[in-house]
């Protein structure tokens, strides 16, 4: 549609911004390269504070500044609907400010939330009452971010124990093997703890899994995990991103 163009606020992280661009090429209609959407991504890394050292109190410094200021950007570039694929950046106390600064420059442009994004695929996937067995990072988790959403939508959030946590949390960060270090390709141990992460999930009699840690997908992308859906919370966002330009292009 000519005039719409998709800004994305990557380098949370910068291999996340690259999944979900592929992803809304992979979900859009089109057999021409022009029949593709219009897509910016701004991936500015090195400008956004770690999420997670804030949410857990360990800096005072607030991401939403610097994202809000990327948000600003894109609008001024063109951009009239906005994604960000981070889950923990889409924590109240981080994203209310980045959007402050996004009302301030266009109250007009859309911004697409990944978390209504991916409870909208569990409806899709799941009867009411389902048992949802989530995996993310430490700070998603114990914000609640998604057990608040999956149960005001009537679901029941499943997680595992602190230390299981913690352990996914070293797949997603760990300097050695983590996928912030190491995304193409990911490390097989990266991999593997979030294999053991989703049977363990499984073993608890959940319904659906929900991957909602944007770097997790890198590792797991598989459509199902031990006879178990899986539910990619970039690939539902980047469902969202090509509806909000245009229905009639989505797959």
């Amino acid at each position: 549609m000519e005039g719409h163009c998709i800004g994305i606020v990557g380098g949370l992280g910068p291999y996340a911004g690259l999944d979900l661009v592929k992803k809304i090429f992979d979900q859009t209609r089109a057999v021409h390269d022009q029949e593709h959407l219009r897509v910016m991504l701004h991936s500015f890394p090195g400008d956004i504070p770690v999420r997670p050292e804030f949410l857990l109190g360990l800096t005072t410094v607030n991401p939403g500044e610097a994202i809000g200021r990327i948000m600003v950007g894109l609008v001024r570039a063109g951009a009239d609907i906005i994604g960000m694929p981070c889950n923990t950046a889409h924590c109240p106390q981080i994203l209310q400010l980045a959007l402050e600064h996004l009302r301030q420059a266009d109250a007009k442009t859309r911004f697409v939330h990944i978390i209504d994004a991916a409870v909208a695929q569990v409806r899709k996937t799941a009867q009411p009452g389902a048992r949802v067995g989530l995996m993310g990072t430490v700070a998603t988790l114990r914000t609640r971010l998604y057990q608040d959403a999956l149960e005001a939508a009537g679901f029941i959030p499943v997680v595992l124990d602190q230390a299981q946590c913690e352990q996914v949390q070293q797949a997603i960060s760990n300097e050695e093997f983590g996928i912030k270090a190491t995304s193409s390709p990911v490390t097989q141990k990266a991999r593997q703890i979030l294999l053991q992460a989703a049977e363990r999930l499984v073993a608890l009699d959940v319904d659906v899994l929900l991957l909602g840690c944007t770097e997790i997908p890198l590792a797991l992308t598989e459509s199902a995990y031990f006879g178990i859906p899986a539910v990619d919370a970039t690939s539902a966002l980047a469902r969202e991103l090509v509806k909000a330009y245009d229905p009639s292009r989505l797959k």
